[in-house]
């Protein structure tokens, strides 16, 4: 979405005093692809979708700061200039057409400043700026996700969260997931995030989203995508994201769906269109090797295409 207001919204604020205020209160914001303890604000940008949701969140507060502070300053002088001491005989006046004139226009015209980017953005969330290049279908189950990518290639899996005690059913069960999987690196791999298999999609395409659910209804949300759609049951609803920038996105369920709805995150691996293009070929013969082969070519920053003909 190319926005001229959001793109002046994005100047005002120099991005390094953004940066430091609010990586200050999030405690780090180094790693973009998950939540840190303690953050307020959102998680860095990983698609343009996303960029503009921020921008117009500061286009936001550049209102609400002043009306906030102008509100609270009026408040005290009211209470100061016309307490009973200082007044003892209390104004007679019933009204002042240009006050009322004021407070009526005002208010107008910063709606209107609101309204304007507002719909804006709305429209260009349900509007893909160019033709999806992939079309993945994201089915919500009691308590997991079902993905399937629609294609000439049939690859299709399920994802489950890994490292619980509550769902492996012990310390020890769920530190065996970590290690078959080789994701015992707690950073990377958080508790209650990490998934035995991720989305893996490629960077700069569009990417649409097929969201339903097989059994009570589900939410798809991936925070540094700007994304949030229900899965209902019997419908397919649509969203979109196009991935900027290559790494491991994290995202959960936000829909209330049961005893374990805290226990459906979902993870999105975003990696260059080579090693997409060879992960695809490789996952419709067998997923579990096309992700241990494209995890193993990540950790060792090579192209999937050399790790894979070894």
């Amino acid at each position: 979405m190319n926005n001229p207001i959001f793109k002046n919204a994005r100047s005002i604020v120099p991005s390094a005093i953004a940066g430091a205020f609010f990586g200050a209160l999030a405690l780090g914001s180094a790693n973009a692809a998950q939540p840190e303890p303690w953050q307020i604000w959102h998680q860095p940008a990983g698609s343009p979708g996303m960029a503009d949701i921020i921008a117009f969140d500061w286009w936001t507060l550049y209102f609400i700061v002043p009306i906030t502070l102008f509100v609270m300053g009026l408040l005290a002088y009211v209470m100061i200039k016309f307490r009973a001491s200082s007044n003892p005989v209390p104004s007679t006046v019933t009204h002042n057409t240009t006050v009322e004139v004021v407070w009526t226009l005002g208010p107008v015209a910063i709606l209107v400043a609101l309204a304007i980017p507002s719909f804006q953005l709305l429209t260009a969330q349900f509007n893909p700026p160019e033709e999806p290049a992939l079309t993945i279908k994201a089915t919500g189950y009691q308590w997991y996700w079902g993905f399937e990518y629609q294609g000439d290639a049939e690859v299709s899996f399920e994802t489950r969260p890994i490292g619980s005690e509550v769902i492996a059913g012990s310390a020890e069960a769920a530190l065996a997931e970590r290690t078959a999987l080789g994701k015992t690196d707690l950073k990377q791999y958080p508790n209650l995030l990490a998934v035995d298999n991720e989305m893996v999609v490629p960077v700069g395409k569009v990417i649409r989203v097929l969201v339903t659910a097989g059994d009570v209804i589900h939410n798809f949300a991936m925070p540094a995508f700007g994304l949030k759609m229900d899965g209902i049951p019997g419908r397919l609803n649509e969203t979109f994201f196009k991935p900027t920038k290559e790494g491991l996105y994290y995202g959960q369920c936000s829909e209330l769906c049961g005893k374990y709805h805290s226990y459906m995150p979902i993870a999105i691996r975003v990696v260059s269109e080579d090693d997409f293009d060879v992960w695809q070929d490789m996952a419709g013969d067998d997923v579990d090797a096309a992700n241990k082969a494209l995890s193993a070519a990540i950790k060792q920053n090579k192209k999937l295409i050399e790790v894979a003909s070894k």
